[in-house]
């Protein structure tokens, strides 16, 4: 069984920013989640090297272009591997192979009469790097997605792909594939957008405005739009025109923000169609993320979030818990330092790390360093037990994107019934009596037990520090493909080094 999930590549003409984290780590979980089931996995993300903003960046920094491309791929880079994304391809479009690949795409689309060369004149987004209709823009007429970066009339002779043939049949793939966009919202606005006759896809930048980008392999004057460049990778990752991509292909499931529906649910498929390629499986769509009160991040605001100041502050695994917890499904979310604060400290802080911390260090003093043997088991010990097993169960079966967050909150909601188990039990006040000490064995067992579940699940989410607190537990390795199972925490088995798990961020 294989599974191949991408994120979008990212524009190399800034830093890495709070979205770019979200997609890259969101995937990164679901990748862990796929591999926990048994499946061989393939994660690529990366950055697009191409186009005129990144040209531009370039210039306005007075560096070779080359060497600009290197220095943003590793910034990303390294950032991505600071998050733990546990990527297995990193795309840089700037690859003989993926250049090449492309222009054998253009080439066999161009052979089939569906692209032509016509002179257009246009308003042009520079920030989306396409042209505009009249229905996209603002009532001031600017791009909404780019408001503050005026758009361009422009009158050029350039390729075009012509998107129309393919309409009906892409809305028809839609309708015979209910799971090919979610979620629902998103899959009804695509559809929208199908709704009117398409406008044929100006494919290429005349090399006297863009330099930077694969050139036409029909016309050297020319080089190819970068969305079409880009969309690519999803192939050549995979080792496509080359004999071997297809089992991951067919296992494709792209993840992308709302802003790039169109590229990924409409330009996308029906280039894929005009090569003569089939659609990937999925496409799974985002919202943004929003200053508190839903305000639009701005840098001008001063609202904007960081991630690596972020993750120096609670760490990489609080920034992860955040971003896997608050994303809505279908609209915007709202993120600030102090939210991502709140949060780390109330919930890895106060309700799983720190119930950890008493459980263990009370067992490893009072119990010579080991985990206690449980006795016989009460009707609120397998009620605790029980509901532990159903909050982890969604981690033991296929998560979709859109379904983090809600097993997210299920992990929360159960260290909620143990801090409360834990408070009614008082392990403290039982052991007090030697004719209930075997009770107060029994309570922490069941306690440590169901936190070592928590945490096996959890590795999917944030797993540097699940990692910590099973180690804390010398709990045994877990089995592929992985299921919750109560009682394999061996009683009288040597707990590991204690330590603080979430330390409290002020």
């Amino acid at each position: 069984m294989k599974s191949y999930i991408t994120t979008p590549i990212y524009y190399v003409n800034g830093k890495p920013h709070i979205g770019h984290a979200y997609t890259s780590i969101v995937a990164d979980i679901m990748k862990r989640n796929r591999e926990a089931l048994g499946y061989e996995m393939m994660l690529s993300t990366g950055v697009d090297e191409h186009g005129q903003k990144n040209q531009e960046a370039a210039a306005d920094l007075e560096m070779d272009v080359n060497a600009y491309l290197d220095m943003r791929c590793k910034e990303f880079k390294d950032v991505f591997d600071q998050f733990g994304v546990s990527y297995d391809y990193f795309v840089r479009t700037s690859r003989d192979g993926h250049k090449t690949a492309v222009a054998g795409m253009e080439q066999t689309i161009f052979d089939k009469d569906l692209i032509v060369k016509k002179q257009y004149t246009g308003t042009y987004c520079k920030g989306c790097e396409e042209f505009k209709k009249e229905s996209d823009l603002t009532e001031d007429g600017q791009c909404p997605l780019h408001p503050t970066m005026k758009v361009e009339t422009t009158d050029e002779t350039n390729y075009f792909l012509k998107l129309e043939p393919f309409r009906e049949k892409l809305l028809q793939h839609i309708d015979d594939n209910p799971d090919f966009v979610q979620p629902e919202a998103f899959k009804n606005e695509l559809k929208k957008m199908l709704a009117e006759p398409l406008e044929d896809l100006c494919i290429s930048r005349p090399k006297s405005r863009v330099t930077l980008g694969v050139e036409l392999p029909f016309d050297q004057d020319f080089v190819t739009y970068v969305w079409f460049d880009a969309l690519a990778n999803y192939l050549t990752n995979i080792g496509w025109p080359e004999n071997g991509y297809e089992d991951w292909w067919a296992g494709c499931e792209h993840l992308i923000g709302k802003d790039i529906l169109k590229p990924h649910g409409v330009y996308w498929p029906i280039m894929l169609m005009a090569a003569g390629l089939p659609l990937p499986k999925k496409l799974s769509v985002h919202s943004h993320w929003v200053g508190a009160g839903g305000v639009k991040m701005s840098k001008s605001i001063g609202n904007t979030v960081d991630p690596e100041e972020v993750a120096e502050k609670v760490g990489i695994d609080g920034l992860r818990w955040y971003l896997a917890r608050h994303m809505r499904a279908d609209s915007d979310s709202q993120i600030s330092v102090d939210l991502i604060i709140q949060t780390f400290n109330s919930e890895l802080g106060n309700k799983i790390g720190n119930l950890l911390s008493r459980v263990a260090k009370f067992s490893n003093k009072n119990f010579d360093g080991k985990v206690p043997a449980p006795g016989a088991l009460t009707a609120e010990d397998e009620a605790l037990r029980k509901t532990v097993l159903d909050a982890v169960a969604g981690f033991g079966a296929w998560i979709d994107m859109a379904d983090i967050p809600a097993q997210v909150q299920k992990i929360v909601e159960a260290a909620t019934a143990m801090n409360e188990y834990i408070d009614q039990q008082a392990p403290w006040s039982l052991f007090k009596n030697e004719e209930t000490r075997e009770r107060c064995a029994t309570v922490l067992y069941v306690t440590l037990d169901c936190q070592r579940v928590l945490f096996e699940a959890l590795r999917q989410v944030i797993p540097a520090s699940s990692g910590k607190a099973l180690a804390m537990l010398n709990a045994p390795s877990a089995e592929t493909p992985w299921k919750p199972e109560l009682d394999r925490l061996p009683g009288g088995n040597p707990l590991g080094e204690l330590g603080t798990l979430f330390p409290r961020v002020q």
